[in-house]
């Protein structure tokens, strides 16, 4: 990848592109998972979205196999998409808006403590 490519996001761009194509190949119940998963997903996002591509290429690749086999979207990711979602990112350490606030506040209180001889 390119400075150029990392810079703009262009790689992505494809990435993504290449993502959707295989996902117009789903059944309907397997696509609608997919975009489900994906607004799922992205408040997990940093800012560029690049922490996300092996994450979805993953989730899409087990909506893939499960389709193949022919099992249900219910069997392949139970019954809380919302839940196999975040424990999919949690594993690959990805951190939503409100784990990165929480983050955020905890430094800014053990500083504070910290400073106050607390």
């Amino acid at each position: 990848m390119s400075f150029w490519e990392k810079i703009t996001g262009s790689d992505l761009t494809k990435e993504y592109k290449a993502f959707e194509a295989r996902a117009e190949a789903l059944p309907a119940e397997h696509l609608a998972a997919w975009e489900q998963i994906k607004v799922r997903l992205s408040p997990y996002s940093d800012i560029t979205g690049r922490n996300l591509m092996p994450i979805l290429d993953g989730a899409l690749g087990l909506l893939e196999e499960a389709a193949a086999d022919g099992q249900s979207v219910h069997e392949a990711l139970g019954d809380d998409v919302q839940g196999f979602c975040a424990a999919i990112a949690g594993e690959e350490g990805a951190k939503d808006f409100r784990d990165k606030w929480r983050e955020q506040l905890n430094k800014n209180i053990a500083r504070k403590l910290s400073r106050s001889g607390g």
